[in-house]
């Protein structure tokens, strides 16, 4: 790519709600570059999203979010570059995101694309290697600045066109925070996540029912992966699973997410709600009734027959709760 003085002093940064892509926004604000912030969201959970936008509001730029679509289950489901420690697809999640803002930056005329990514930071997708391979998929050769660690990596365009002043980037690197956080005080950087915050698909359970998913459902939905964050799951087939309610808040999200394929099971006694997700015949909602009532409290059972609403209509089951109860769950898998 050749270089040009025609490139405009404008950028896409991607804000995750950490500190180091606050501080990589405010390096570039230092040096009069126009910035505009880009959160892709992910409907499952991941990274700070509030924190994002309370970061955005503190710097003074404006913030657009995304979400990054169905398509995205492709990239956890077979990762080119492969997993890090659970289900998180690290090196082909960054692609897939810069891809995105790379779209972005063109749509509003940026000239560049801004990260807080600092070398060696995190193991699988921070080093060197990985580094060049991320810029270099993405469509993003010579236009992906990562100011915390740019003076150890190779000159970018809008570096070498003199639209950032490379003098004024930083060689960070490694895990150690304690220079974001002397910048961060210096410059009144208040609104960010804590480290220890993160992607969900490096939790040991939340990986185990990612796999589960995938291994029983070839085309899953942004759905599917919303409920692995709510309840206690149960895999009782190849396309059949039930998820019980932990509390009134998850009965409620339970609910709520009732449709085609996904029959909802809410008692009329304080119990919790269960959501049958995939097949669901007779016999797959009396196994959901009978983990409705064991994960009921035996002072809130009723002592007859007891009543349902299953996807919003009435159901009445004949039989006294505490035999169905017991009725057996020998092929019950939690996951």
């Amino acid at each position: 790519m050749e270089p040009t003085n025609a490139m405009p002093r404008k950028c896409v940064a991607l804000l995750s709600g950490g500190l180091d892509s606050a501080l990589a926004v405010s390096l570039m604000l230092e040096q009069g570059i126009e910035v505009q912030g880009l959160y892709l969201s992910m409907s499952w959970g991941c990274c700070a999203k509030d924190k994002a936008t309370a970061c955005a509001q503190e710097l003074g730029i404006p913030l657009m979010v995304l979400g990054v679509g169905e398509a995205y289950l492709d990239v956890i489901r077979n990762p080119k570059y492969g997993y890090g420690s659970g289900m998180n697809p690290c090196v082909d999640c960054r692609i897939y995101m810069f891809r995105i803002a790379k779209h972005y930056m063109e749509e509003i005329g940026a000239s560049f694309v801004v990260t807080g990514e600092v070398l060696g930071q995190r193991p699988m997708s921070q080093r060197r290697t990985p580094l060049a391979t991320i810029e270099s998929d993405s469509g993003l050769e010579g236009l992906l600045l990562r100011p915390l660690s740019a003076q150890l990596l190779e000159p970018t365009l809008p570096e070498i066109v003199g639209i950032v002043d490379r003098a004024k980037l930083l060689r960070a690197a490694g895990r150690s925070r304690h220079l974001q956080m002397d910048m961060a005080k210096e410059r009144g950087i208040t609104q960010f996540s804590t480290p220890a915050g993160g992607c969900q698909l490096t939790d040991e359970g939340f990986a185990n029912k990612t796999r589960d998913l995938f291994a029983h459902d070839l085309r899953p939905r942004t759905k599917d992966m919303e409920l692995l964050t709510i309840g206690r799951h149960f895999r009782i087939g190849p396309r059949t699973k039930i998820i019980i309610g932990r509390n009134e808040t998850e009965n409620l999200m339970l609910e709520g997410h009732r449709d085609d394929g996904y029959r909802c099971i809410r008692p009329k006694f304080a119990g919790p709600a269960a959501l049958v997700t995939g097949d669901c015949s007779s016999q797959e909602q009396d196994l959901a009734v009978s983990l409705i009532l064991r994960h009921t409290k035996e002072e809130k059972l009723p002592e007859g027959p007891v009543e349902f609403w299953v996807n919003g209509e009435t159901w009445t089951l004949a039989r006294r709760a505490q035999e169905a109860a017991a009725a057996p769950t020998q092929d019950l898998v939690k996951l």
